[in-house]
C-alpha cells in the first residue's frame, strides 16, 4: 500500500510504498488488549507488603486463660482481630510481569499501527528539521500536518532535539522506533511517523518478521 508523505508545512510531498504485513493487516482487537494489560502490568512496583500474624513482634503467649473469667476467648496478641496483630490476605512483595509470546507482541503493534493508517491517524513526514529544540517549532508542525496535540513522535533514531521540543506539550511526546510499544500509542490519538521510522519500524516487525519465524533456508540441491 502507498501512504503520503508531508512536509514541515503539512503540503503533500510524495507517495511511499509501505509493508502491508505492517500497516495494512487486519487488526486483532483481543491481542491488542492483552498485549495492553501485559504491559500496564509491568509496569506495577509491586513492593506492598503486609506481616502475617506469624511475622508480627510479640509474645505467643496466650492473653489469659481460657476458662473461668467471664470473658471471651482470647489467644496471642499477635492474631489479627487485635491492635499491632498481623494482616489477614494483605499484599504481599510480588512480580507483575505477564509473559506473552514475541508472536503475539509484533502482531498488537502491527494491529495498531493498521488501525491507525485506517483510520486517517497517521501522519508520515519526510523529517524533522530542528537544529536546536523547540516547543513553538513543534506546536507549529503538529498543527501544520492536522495531528493535533495528542501526538506521538516517532522517529528512525534517537533524537534528543525532537524529545526535547515535545516533552512541554500537553499530550504529546516522542520516542525512537526502537522503542514503539502499545501503550503509548493507544494513549496518543495521533501517530507522526518520520519516512526513517517508517523503514525502521518495517524492519523490525515487517518482511520476515511478520510471522515471527525466519524464513526458511533454500534447500535445492544442483544437479
Amino acid at each position: 500500500m502507498k501512504l503520503q508523505v508531508l512536509d514541515l508545512s503539512g503540503q503533500p510531498t510524495e507517495e511511499i510504498e509501505v509493508d502491508d504485513a505492517v500497516f495494512g493487516i487486519e487488526p486483532n482487537a483481543a491481542v491488542v488488549h492483552q498485549t495492553l494489560l501485559a504491559q500496564l502490568a509491568a509496569r506495577r512496583i509491586g513492593t506492598a507488603n503486609t506481616k502475617t500474624r506469624g511475622e508480627v513482634d510479640g509474645s505467643s503467649k496466650k492473653v489469659r486463660r481460657q476458662k473461668g473469667l467471664g470473658m471471651s476467648r482470647q489467644g496471642t496478641h499477635r492474631a489479627p482481630h487485635r491492635r499491632g496483630g498481623g494482616v489477614v490476605f494483605g499484599p504481599k512483595t510480588r512480580d507483575y510481569t505477564q509473559k506473552l509470546p514475541k508472536r503475539m507482541r509484533r502482531l498488537a503493534i502491527r494491529s495498531v499501527l493498521s488501525d491507525r493508517a485506517a483510520d486517517g491517524r497517521l501522519r508520515i513526514v519526510d523529517g524533522l528539521a530542528l537544529e536546536q529544540p523547540s516547543t513553538k517549532g513543534m506546536v507549529a508542525l503538529l498543527s501544520a500536518t492536522n495531528a493535533g496535540h495528542s501526538a506521538l513522535i516517532v522517529t528512525g533514531t534517537p533524537n534528543r532535539v525532537v524529545f526535547k521540543s515535545a516533552r512541554n506539550i500537553d499530550g504529546a511526546s516522542a520516542l525512537p522506533a526502537d522503542t514503539l510499544n502499545v501503550a503509548d500509542m493507544l494513549s496518543h490519538r495521533t501517530l507522526v511517523l518520520t519516512v526513517d521510522a517508517v523503514r525502521r519500524i518495517e524492519a523490525l516487525w515487517g518482511g520476515e518478521r511478520s510471522n515471527g519465524r525466519p524464513r526458511p533456508a533454500s534447500t535445492l540441491v544442483e544437479a
